[in-house]
């Protein structure tokens, strides 16, 4: 279980993952989980990449949105089942304490991530694969994708790196709790239909139509983005009253950055505004 050779560092431009591949263009950058001949499956090495790359982003500018997705025509099929599995059985409490805090160490970085992310599902999405789309800010099916939390079917609690959590909010409690007690497969047309997914589209046009959807906010003010993201997190720990007063904290401070200004003056000369982050 050591790190990667090479942890993630800042900026991104020029970095070059060991564990899946990355792109960035035009502000938006695309992760491809990439081992199609296995339907993508995660190692210990790969959550802890992914974690990094999600903390680095942080400190990029040039990032302004990321898409997460996988090769060959599926998501994910979840962890390796003889790459972890298999040695989660031989570890004592403390080895395996240290590993479930280390996968959801990816969702704490994908949450705190200031960027937007967008999962481009295809194919299969199972386990810790249906918990990285999850953990999105926003989902896309293709047509024929099929989600599945399937820890209690390897003898665990639906309880993984935050299900309990953020599913119910998503799809609500009786449907999360269905899933997360018979790790049955959701369809792309449940997932849309109780709000997972936003669209469904064809297999050839996913992913093409969630780096659309990246790029288009990629092209939105920065800062607002960001202050998005962080109340949409924080307002679930929050009375009606609170978020109220946190949103009005939030959106003074928007209205002191540049791009604010250059709204009104595009508006005011009939043109659509160009944001750049400031």
């Amino acid at each position: 279980m050591s790190r990667p050779a090479n942890p993630v560092t800042v900026p991104l431009a020029g970095y070059s993952p060991q564990h899946f591949l990355l792109a960035v263009v035009e502000g938006v950058a695309t992760v491809t989980l990439n081992r199609p001949e296995r339907k993508n499956p995660l190692t210990f090495e790969s959550y802890r990449e992914l974690t990094d790359f999600f903390r680095a982003c942080a400190f990029d500018d040039a990032v302004k949105s990321i898409v997460v997705t996988g090769a060959g025509g599926n998501f994910s099929s979840g962890g390796d089942v003889f790459e972890i599995i298999g040695p989660l059985v031989k570890m004592d409490t403390k080895g395996l304490t240290a590993f479930t805090r280390m996968t959801g160490d990816l969702v704490k970085a994908m949450r705190a991530c200031p960027q937007p992310i967008v999962a481009a599902v295809e194919g299969i999405c199972a386990g810790a694969g249906a918990i990285i789309a999850m953990a999105s800010d926003m989902r896309l099916a293709a047509s024929g994708a099929k989600v599945a939390f399937l820890f209690n079917k390897v003898g665990l609690a639906g309880c993984d790196m935050g299900a309990c959590a953020i599913l119910p909010r998503i799809i609500g409690q009786s449907r999360a709790s269905e899933l997360l007690y018979t790790g049955r497969f959701m369809t792309a047309e449940e997932g849309e239909r109780w709000g997972f997914f936003s669209r469904i589209v064809t297999p050839e046009q996913v992913l093409a139509q969630a780096q659309l959807l990246a790029k288009q906010v990629a092209e939105g003010p920065t800062f607002g983005n960001t202050m998005t993201k962080r109340m949409l997190a924080m307002e679930w720990a929050m009375s009606v009253e609170e978020a109220i007063e946190a949103e009005a904290v939030a959106q003074a401070l928007c209205m002191t950055t540049a791009d604010f200004e250059r709204a009104f003056h595009a508006f005011a000369n009939k043109v659509k505004p160009v944001f750049r982050g400031d």
